[in-house]
């Protein structure tokens, strides 16, 4: 099979332009692929597709990709790259039409931007079905011709990194436990010599005095562990890190405050800001990018048990602190804020924390972007000019007093785990929670529950967990690790 780009144009503008692939593969059939794209309709728009069989010997079936208006850079207004967007969508139609007529290979015309090309292919085809028998042909999407192959190679490795993270947060809670999770990480990084993989088990996270996390953990048969993840790509092992912190909560039943059990299937996916912090860890590893990363993800189940934390109950925290868990669901800020205490030892560049943490975020943006609130401007600016490539949005919150003042005023102790105003303003209020753990100057949490999961928002992605923000957060990391200055 064979991916060909085609520009939309202006009505006057007569001939369809072709990307230089597709002018090159109309001229071998000469100009047969112009003239049935004429005859057949319209002009093509953006991600839409046409299919024209046996015109070719080599490719018997070759599939037209509408990619919007030439030259769509970005868009000031949308915040992100549109000319990548479009290819990325257009790509990804093209590619599963290809795989639904059961060719097993296809050839992607680069469309003059092979790595986001890439992209579309590789998340396009991408879908979790590891437990079904009836599986879908696989199909392998492969660079047509030999120009920019090193863009094409970056955007496989980039697409793979969040195919993996939808993979962790697809898969059922009783498939990946929090031990099942770590070994999975564990065994990607395997083959990198610069790469350690420290499961740390309760004992540890006991000696560690991590009482919040624990907390958590102890209503569920399933036992906690500690996943610390040590890249070194840097020049020198000594420069300070990226820290990266996941909540890694492998199924959330909402504890003791149980959840209602419509839906509650896709908690399985709690684990998502784990999720996403391990892979792209894998992906830079890929990507052998020059700077030192270290990821932390504490993994555990919130079950309602004869042990676990009940309404009221104070627990203390790793550096003393003490919290009253007012809401057991209000779980991910209590693994959080010990993960953070900890990530404090290692005189961090910058801590960059994701997690599913509130069903308030969702509410407040919806998939379109990642909430992140953060107290440095300068990790603001990296993480947005990043998203703005990746077309996986971030957008700012706000880190204000006045949030601080509804978690800190609390009948029992220092903290209470939810507003004292309950609902307004719930993604804030979890924000500032986590801020009474961080003295690091930048720091930045990433609130990921409304990008969790995808029904037919983003084109390129199938319906199910997303995987985002990973590729956002690898381009982060890539941007950092050209940037001295800090």
């Amino acid at each position: 099979g064979l991916v060909l780009g085609i520009y939309s144009t202006e009505k006057d503008e007569g001939a369809a332009q072709f990307t230089s692939a597709g002018d090159a593969f109309d001229r071998l059939v000469s100009g047969k692929l112009r003239e049935l794209l004429s005859a057949c309709g319209p002009s093509l728009k953006k991600g839409k597709t046409r299919i024209f069989h046996g015109l070719h010997q080599d490719f018997l079936s070759v599939v037209v990709v509408g990619l919007g208006k030439k030259n769509a850079g970005v868009n000031d207004q949308e915040n992100w790259n549109e000319g990548k967007e479009n290819i990325r969508a257009a790509v990804a139609a093209g590619c599963r039409q290809i795989q639904d007529l059961e060719i097993p290979c296809v050839e992607v015309d680069p469309c003059g931007d092979a790595q986001a090309a890439a992209e579309g292919a590789v998340l396009g085809l991408h879908e979790y079905n590891d437990l079904k028998q009836k599986k879908k042909p696989v199909v392998t999407p492969q660079l047509h011709g030999s120009a920019e192959s090193e863009a094409w190679q970056k955007g496989v490795i980039y697409a793979e990194g969040q195919n993996l993270a939808r993979y962790l947060m697809e898969a059922p809670a009783n498939y990946i436990t929090p031990i099942k999770f770590a070994e999975h990480i564990e065994q990607k990084l395997r083959s990198f010599s610069n790469v350690k993989v420290h499961i740390r088990p309760e004992s540890w996270i006991a000696t560690q005095q991590m009482g919040a996390f624990l907390s958590v953990a102890k209503g569920s048969a399933e036992p906690p562990i500690f996943l610390e993840i040590h890249y070194l790509g840097g020049a020198n092992t000594n420069d300070s890190p990226l820290v990266f912190v996941g909540k890694g909560v492998t199924f959330d039943s909402g504890g003791i405050s149980l959840k209602p059990s419509s839906g509650m299937d896709a908690m399985r996916a709690d684990m998502g800001g784990a999720a996403t912090v391990c892979s792209a860890i894998v992906t830079a590893a890929a990507l052998n990018l020059p700077l030192n990363i270290i990821g932390l993800a504490p993994l555990c189940e919130n079950m309602p048990s004869g042990k676990a934390n009940k309404p009221g109950d104070v627990v203390r925290a790793k550096n003393g602190k003490t919290i009253q868990v007012d809401n057991t669901d209000a779980e991910g800020r209590l693994l959080l804020a010990d993960a953070l205490c900890y990530a404090h030892n290692f005189n961090a560049r910058a801590i960059v924390n994701a997690a599913t943490l509130t069903g308030a975020m969702d509410v407040a943006l919806g998939s379109a972007a990642t909430g992140v609130f953060t107290n440095s401007s300068w990790l603001w600016t990296h993480l947005y000019e990043a998203s703005i490539l990746t077309g996986d949005r971030v957008w700012r919150m706000p880190l204000f007093e006045h949030y601080t003042k509804q978690v800190t005023d609390c009948p029992l102790a220092d903290l209470s785990n939810i507003g004292k105003y309950s609902r307004a303003g719930g993604a804030c209020t979890a924000a500032a929670f986590l801020k009474e753990f961080v003295t690091a100057s930048h720091w930045a949490h990433l609130d990921i529950a409304g990008v969790m999961s995808n029904k037919d928002e983003v084109p390129y992605l199938r319906k199910g967990m997303a995987g985002r923000p990973t590729r956002t957060l690898v381009e982060f990391a890539a941007r950092l690790s050209q940037d001295s200055h800090n």
